[in-house]
């Protein structure tokens, strides 16, 4: 199954964590690492008195389910040292499940798609570079993308090379 992921951080290096994580991701068995966006810098969303955050978001191949991806993301975030002490606060590493092939997916802990991706840029913008036609809340990502102020969201790589 082909699952969307968006990756994030601004403490530490958050470049780096994100490439060892999509490295470590993609060295397992059951998935692979099929495209990822090009690393964009973009401003605090929720709580701004932080750091800008690098963003990135990643497509890949899997055999796990949402549950099984889902809890794959936050064991990758603990093993990069992410540490949970307020909502939307600094992070060294913000792994989400953002699409799980368009599948609509919700326990106590998951919701699928992602139920604010359209109104976050900081998501939308490395998404439509990997997926632009992905359908989200019945319109194509690149179409979300020029409904929001996404100018704010500045490209650091020249392509999705950067995690290799």
């Amino acid at each position: 199954m082909r699952a969307h992921l968006g990756l994030g951080g601004n403490v530490g290096d958050p470049r780096g964590a994100m490439a060892a994580a999509l490295r470590a991701i993609d060295a397992l068995t059951n998935c692979e690492v099929v495209a990822v966006s090009r690393l964009f810098a973009t401003p605090p969303w929720g709580k701004t008195d932080q750091p800008d955050f690098l963003n990135a978001c990643a497509a890949i191949e899997t055999e796990l389910s949402p549950r099984q991806l889902l809890d794959l993301c936050l064991k990758t975030e603990r093993d990069f040292k992410r540490v949970r002490a307020e909502r939307w606060g600094p992070r060294t590493l913000d792994i989400d499940v953002l699409d799980f092939g368009g599948e609509t997916y919700r326990d106590e802990a998951l919701t699928l798609p992602h139920p604010r991706i359209a109104e976050r840029a900081f998501v939308l913008v490395p998404l439509a570079d990997i997926a632009p036609d992905l359908v989200v809340d019945e319109r194509r990502v690149a179409e979300l993308v020029d409904t929001l102020d996404a100018k704010v969201i500045a490209p650091m790589t020249e392509d999705g090379a950067w995690w290799r």
